[in-house]
């Protein structure tokens, strides 16, 4: 009996399950090649899959999308945690602090994966839960990444929590900052006296793959550190950039000196 001709909807199955079983993330000739379909075909049903975010899109290379993860933690594990698991070790020991790794979702952004070190076990990892962006500066991060209009599922989920939108304390504040400076800070507004520093990962213009947050206790982050572990996360930010955008490995960099665990007086 002859079989039967695939059908749209077997088509993108055939790829949402290659994109989540691939140890790294693949190219579109690799998924098309895989599950034997034209690199045309494959691509059309692709970008339908990334518009409904089952599929994420990072430079020229697929990953299992929010949709996905929502539903499996174990596909960003194996994919995305896997391959930012190495920069979240890394930035954690040269900064002494615990970070994080959050994905955005429809209005809040999820932990996908934490690295936390001894001296801060009093603060939870928060692994797992979705975060709104009035609160962490994780999805404050990747809201200032995204377009204006992709913006306002984040923005309605903190009106209808209460917290103002305008005037200089509004989150739209907040956001505009964020967006000038390239980075998130947040000062005890979720824990006291926890506070952390945020940066999301961009590989193509208003679609953030994800953030990086470095979390720790408030004089952490005082005047005379901050510079620096605004530095240590930038760099942490564009190394997972690369590796995401499948960019050629510039060699690792020279190590900086972890900046002093103690904070100002």
């Amino acid at each position: 009996m002859p079989e039967a001709p695939r059908t749209a909807v077997d088509k993108a199955l055939d790829l949402v399950e290659a994109v989540a079983r691939a140890s790294q993330p693949p190219r579109l000739t690799d998924l098309a090649e895989e599950v034997g379909l034209h690199r045309a075909t494959a691509y059309r049903v692709l970008v339908d899959l990334v518009r409904r975010g089952w599929v994420l899109r990072a430079g020229d290379r697929y990953l299992p999308g929010t949709a996905v993860l929502q539903l499996s933690s174990s596909a960003a594990r194996s994919s995305l945690g896997a391959l930012a698991r190495p920069v979240l070790a890394a930035l954690s020991e040269r900064t002494g602090m615990m970070v994080n790794l959050q994905v955005p979702e429809v209005d809040r952004s999820r932990v996908i994966d934490v690295v936390r070190p001894d001296r801060l076990a009093m603060i939870s990892s928060l692994t797992g839960q979705a975060l709104p962006v009035h609160r962490f500066a994780g999805p404050l991060a990747l809201v200032a990444a995204l377009t204006p209009a992709d913006r306002v599922p984040y923005l309605r989920a903190a009106e209808e929590a209460g917290f103002p939108l305008e005037g200089p304390d509004g989150l739209l504040s907040d956001i505009e900052e964020a967006e000038r400076t390239g980075v998130a800070v947040e000062y005890g507004r979720n824990e006291q006296p926890v506070a952390s520093l945020a940066r999301a990962v961009v590989t193509r213009p208003g679609a953030p793959v994800c953030a990086l947050t470095l979390v720790g206790l408030g004089p952490d982050f005082g005047e005379a550190r901050l510079p620096g572990l605004r530095e240590r996360l930038r760099e942490a930010t564009d190394e997972l950039a690369d590796i995401l955008s499948g960019a050629p490995a510039s060699g690792p960099a020279s190590p900086s000196p972890a900046p002093s665990t103690e904070g100002p007086a």
